[in-house]
């Protein structure tokens, strides 16, 4: 394995330093709280105990594995946090999460309780965020959606363990402008919230911040990370540096490593890597992000069996390189149709609303789900439907796909993949 480059913030007091001899079982274990925090990057106490545990007893093993990747760990007994750096498709990460809104009130709320005792109420806690919009220029109507954007926040800031319910229900704020909710400031936390810095001010050149917070000039920390965070690394995506990283590193000294390091398992082809997490690493699919694929409900089922007609239906050849399959966004919705008619609705069947609007609600659901995974890309010229070559994995074995009435299982498929990517996009 390569040198490790990465840099780590110092754990807490009363960490163990010493280093433990390596044994399978505590291999298993590293790699349970890897995957883990690459799914929930804060882990808390009083929540969280028995995750939280589990990192302080292999800090410097998981130290020295996100080290390789740039991302620092701080832990202790009250907090865990992974900084992460946002993704490559971050755009596809984003599509899922919080709104602009939403997001824009999360750190409002930030500034706010940063000025604030250790127990307030929620009314006192929305008083101070307004104040901090009114010292950034940002203007406060107080309207249903403005509302709303505020309840979703405060529930990111709960999820991060950075303030806490004590009493009362935040939803009440919907309807009440001082309801009887009792919040837990916890401000050591709320010091972890911001987890990059850049040169730019993210205020008045936000792209500029972005791009200083995002950019990597190591090209094998770059697709280390890429291969960690995304479902598959494309080949036609890749530059000079990066394709010579593939074809001479990823199996050997750099990738396959790292994948070992997660307990997962390396795919390497012509036209990418991945890295496939193996059945025994996971008991529900829920623990391998918040994309999964084959997965359950109408929009992946349909999304599994487009896959499948695409691999006899598409024109191969036709993408963006070699294995790439293109469909017209006409032949797709025919198809969606099709599969739409033969369904079952209602109980242990599909969703009525998208089955009655095939081309349009199922249409929108099965992209949104593809395209974050990047399996499915949209020409954006001619709208065209562009299939990933990894998507051969899902082929039929018995012959060209048919409609059915009956649910397909993910037994039926090769293993998953890691989907990378947090339950929900760190705002940081």
């Amino acid at each position: 394995m390569s040198s490790l480059n990465g840099t780590s913030l110092a754990p807490g007091d009363g960490i163990e330093r010493r280093r433990k001899a390596w044994s399978p079982e505590a291999g298993l274990e590293v790699a349970a709280a890897a995957r883990l925090l690459m799914r929930r990057p804060w882990l808390v106490a009083g929540r969280d105990d028995e995750d939280i545990a589990a990192v302080l007893r292999n800090y410097p093993a998981l130290r020295d594995l996100f080290g390789r990747l740039g991302w620092p760990l701080y832990a202790d007994r009250d907090l865990v946090r992974l900084f992460k750096t946002p993704p490559a498709r971050l755009g596809a990460f984003a599509a899922g999460g919080p709104g602009p809104q939403t997001l824009q009130w999360f750190f409002l709320l930030v500034a706010g309780a940063e000025t604030l005792g250790r127990k307030v109420s929620l009314g006192a806690l929305v008083g101070a965020a307004r104040t901090a919009a009114a010292d950034a220029g940002v203007a406060s109507s107080g309207s249903q959606p403005e509302r709303r954007a505020i309840v979703g926040a405060i529930r990111m800031l709960t999820q991060r363990g950075a303030i806490v319910e004590v009493d009362g229900d935040v939803e009440d704020y919907l309807h009440d402008e001082d309801p009887q909710v009792l919040i837990e400031v916890h401000h050591a936390r709320l010091l972890h919230v911001i987890g990059h810095y850049g040169a730019a001010d993210p205020v008045s050149d936000p792209e500029a911040w972005l791009a200083t917070v995002t950019r990597e000039p190591d090209v094998a920390r770059r697709m280390r990370r890429r291969l960690v965070d995304d479902t598959v690394v494309h080949t036609v995506d890749l530059d000079a540096d990066e394709a010579d990283w593939m074809s001479r590193r990823v199996r050997t000294d750099d990738g396959a490593p790292l994948a070992e390091a997660f307990g997962l398992h390396l795919e390497r082809r012509a036209e990418g890597a991945a890295f496939v997490v193996p059945d025994e690493a996971f008991r529900f699919p829920s623990e391998l992000g918040p994309l999964t694929f084959p997965g359950t409900g109408t929009a992946a089922h349909a999304a599994y069996l487009i896959i499948e007609w695409a691999q006899d239906n598409a024109d191969e050849g036709a993408g963006p390189g070699p294995g790439w399959h293109r469909a017209s966004d006409v032949g797709v919705g025919a198809k969606l149709t099709e599969l739409a008619d033969a369904a079952t609705v209602g109980a242990g069947g599909w969703r009525a609303e998208l089955v009655d609007d095939p081309t349009g609600l199922l249409r929108d659901a099965v992209v949104g789900l593809l395209t974050g995974l990047d399996l499915v890309r949209l020409d954006p010229s001619t709208g065209d439907w562009l299939f990933a070559p990894v998507t051969a994995r899902w082929r039929s074995t018995a012959g060209p796909s048919r409609p059915t009435k009956r649910r397909r299982t993910a037994a039926a498929v090769p293993p998953t993949f890691d989907f990378g990517g947090t339950d929900e996009p760190d705002p940081s």
